[in-house]
């Protein structure tokens, strides 16, 4: 795992509510750069307001580079990304062919992060999308996730792996431009007394980082565990980590997705529940909105937010990034904000009660479950026959 660096410090931003005030005043006060990656930027009030706080900035000199995935923001092309580069702002769109036509290895290689760097001095990582989070028909808004405000060395760590996935797609896509100049100006400087790492995930040599770090957080906790995640479909290790942690002892609280946002999913994730109940594991859904959170706490002094959930599609196939963090401060408030909504937006599954559901919930349960393993492994499949490729002609 990635060494913490000590000398942060870091907000933690509670849904959109306080996350895009925040972001777009940070934007605001840029006088040199500013990296913005983002899984979804939405044609709405929030994208229409961030997107005219990237023009301000790229109007009055800032150089303005914007980085959105070709599927999550297939909509962008033809909404804001005329206006940016009117302004003078950059953009790139990760992989653009979202084709469904053919299987295609690509389609399900996404840019999941949400990073943002403004005059590398300032960073926001977390799960929230470009999006009104408070639009969710039905439901209580707003949808409930978490980023993070990071001053301090950190931010060096941020800046880089922008600046290195920005110069990876333009040349993938033939937008060849110069290298970009490095900004040096707060590279170490300290801010607060908050130690920190970032934690990326691609598909070269940082494959596993994230669940390595999850692991060996569970594998060593001594009291509790709680984590928040909106698509949870964990492989076995992750799974007999929890149970082993729940069997020494450890209170083991997920707080998952209660409501049905990608059917598929969501009754495939609650193919693991009986047992994951029946060994002790806690399992709260919450239903007051729809749950987009990723994030966890484990024991006094550890916890993450970021862009990846538990399942196989963040864990083994999308770019994502999430900080973790070791300073017991910010763990008791990320706790708590976790706890209590929980307690107010939440219900927990008993275990008596979960197993005597109808046959034919379990049996819709199980199939999907079947079906979104088969998707993986074709995936999963493809990969490994690319890199394979890739080896034998390193090897000619």
């Amino acid at each position: 795992m990635s060494r913490f660096l000590p000398g942060n410090d870091i907000r933690l931003l509670v849904c959109g509510e306080q996350y895009f005030p925040a972001l777009e005043a940070a934007i605001d006060q840029a006088r040199h750069e500013i990296f913005l990656e983002t899984y979804i930027f939405a044609d709405d009030s929030i994208g229409a307001r961030i997107a005219a706080a990237l023009a301000r900035a790229a109007q009055r000199g800032v150089r303005v580079r914007v980085l959105v995935d070709g599927f999550g923001a297939r909509e962008f092309e033809s909404t804001h990304r005329v206006a940016l580069e009117a302004a003078g702002a950059h953009t790139l769109i990760f992989r653009p062919d979202i084709s469904w036509v053919t299987l295609r290895r690509n389609r399900l290689r996404r840019m999941h992060r949400k990073l943002a760097v403004i005059d590398a001095g300032t960073g926001f990582a977390g799960g929230i999308n470009i999006i009104d989070d408070m639009h969710t028909p039905g439901h209580t808004p707003p949808r409930f996730d978490f980023a993070v405000q990071v001053r301090g060395p950190l931010v060096a760590r941020m800046h880089a792996e922008c600046q290195k996935l920005w110069e990876r797609v333009a040349w993938a896509t033939l937008q060849f431009r110069p290298r970009l100049p490095r900004l040096r100006e707060y590279a170490n400087r300290q801010a607060g007394q908050i130690r920190a790492t970032l934690l990326v995930r691609d598909n070269l040599r940082h494959r596993r980082d994230i669940e390595d770090a999850y692991l060996e957080a569970i594998n060593g906790a001594r009291s509790d565990i709680v984590i928040a995640n909106a698509y949870f479909l964990p492989g076995r290790r992750f799974r007999q980590a929890l149970v082993r942690a729940a069997a020494r002892g450890v209170t083991v609280t997920l707080i998952l997705q209660g409501r049905v946002e990608y059917l598929l999913m969501h009754y495939a994730s609650q193919a693991l529940y009986g047992a994951l109940l029946s060994k002790g594991v806690r399992i709260v859904e919450y239903r007051r909105s729809f749950l987009h959170a990723k994030a966890a706490v484990v024991d006094d002094d550890w916890a993450t937010v970021g862009s990846s959930n538990i399942d196989p599609f963040s864990l083994m196939l999308a770019r994502e990034a999430n900080v973790v963090v070791s300073d017991a401060g910010f763990t008791r408030e990320l706790r708590q904000k976790l706890l209590q909504a929980a307690s107010h937006g939440g219900r927990e599954l008993r275990h008596r009660q979960w197993k005597n559901r109808p046959i034919q919930e379990r049996v819709l349960r199980w199939v999907a479950y079947g079906v979104v393993r088969m998707m993986i492994g074709l995936a999963g499949d493809l990969l490994a026959r690319r890199r394979a490729g890739r080896d034998t002609r390193h090897n000619l």
